[in-house]
């Protein structure tokens, strides 16, 4: 097993990787930001790629330093924006070498933290973090409206409440 930092050749690989973690999003819009990465045009500070024993793409993860990171005690700090492994290769050590590839990236800049997060429902992902020593900060549900679809307050509220 392989791990190092995101080549050219790989980039085919990170592809699939991204849309398999991301089965809902546009494949198309994925690969611009792979793209856009390599051209050193991307939010994301590092991406570390694991390969299996006959050269191909098996693991990855994304890295991006945030100016703020909920826990942490020191700022700015390096974030795990994504993980992935491929069915095949997990339970065999790559996604701990990943995280700990990710950890020396971090160290190797001079960071004492690094941070990372999870979907309330992903089981698979809490019990990964946790076994890696990350500790949980807090549970949160995000939301979002379109502002585009109207205005109305909510009932029994006026405008500007709440």
């Amino acid at each position: 097993m392989r791990i190092g930092p995101l080549a050219a050749s790989d980039l085919d690989g990170w592809c699939r990787m991204r849309q398999a973690l991301w089965p809902d999003a546009d494949g198309a819009e994925l690969r611009v930001g792979a793209e856009a990465f390599l051209a050193a045009a991307s939010p994301l500070e590092a991406v570390l790629v694991g390969e299996d024993s006959a050269g191909e793409p098996s693991g990855m993860i994304e890295l991006s330093v945030r100016s703020y990171a909920e826990g942490c005690r020191t700022a700015p700090v390096p974030y795990i924006e994504a993980w992935y492994v491929v069915p095949q290769a997990r339970r065999r050590g790559l996604g701990r070498a990943l995280v700990l590839a990710a950890e020396a990236w971090a160290r190797g800049r001079g960071y004492r933290e690094i941070a990372s997060d999870t979907l309330l429902d992903n089981r698979v992902g809490e019990r990964a973090h946790l076994a890696l020593g990350f500790e949980e900060i807090e549970r949160a549900i995000h939301f979002r409206k379109d502002l585009a679809a109207g205005t109305a307050a909510a009932p029994g509220m006026r405008s500007g409440e709440g």
